[in-house]
């Protein structure tokens, strides 16, 4: 596995992953940026780049994040919600088959190892609150508040 840190808008990305795909995507406030970068990781650094530059909507690099069945299936789901889009826990829930299911997708939602590329900042709470974001509310409304700018732009 290599592992690299890039600048994002919103702190030091840390990005791991190798011929099998990427498995993981997380950021930090802190960390020392990479000097180089492993070509099995530049894809993945170019279509970051691009998303925080306003220029791409969605990530068509490989992904291989490593979790539990279930945790892979919510994982999945999330890839259906559409950019500039949002959804509750609920009705993610629902979509998953199981209302009653509902803390199990939090927690798996929760444990995404794909900042961003696994779209986990998508979902919000029943009554449209930002709840529960691992790396902090102030980026999932900054995630939101881009995406949203993004899909308004484009349509003129």
């Amino acid at each position: 596995m290599e592992t690299i840190f890039i600048k994002t808008p919103l702190g030091v990305a840390k990005i791991v992953g190798d011929t099998d795909g990427i498995a993981e995507i997380s950021v930090s406030d802190e960390g020392e940026v990479s000097d180089t970068i492993p070509s099995v990781l530049q894809e993945a650094v170019k279509q970051l780049n691009d998303y925080f530059d306003g220029k791409r909507s969605a990530f068509d690099f490989k992904i291989n994040p490593q979790g539990t069945d279930f945790q892979q299936k919510v994982w999945q789901e999330l890839l259906n919600i559409p950019f500039g889009k949002t959804m509750s826990y609920l009705d993610l829930s629902k979509k998953l088959g199981d209302v009653k299911a509902i803390r199990a997708v939090a927690s798996a939602n929760g444990k995404n190892p794909l900042w961003i590329v696994v779209p986990c900042h998508r979902v919000i709470g029943t009554n449209g609150s930002l709840t529960g974001y691992a790396g902090g509310l102030w980026r999932k409304k900054w995630l939101l508040e881009h995406e949203s700018t993004s899909a308004q732009q484009s349509l003129f």
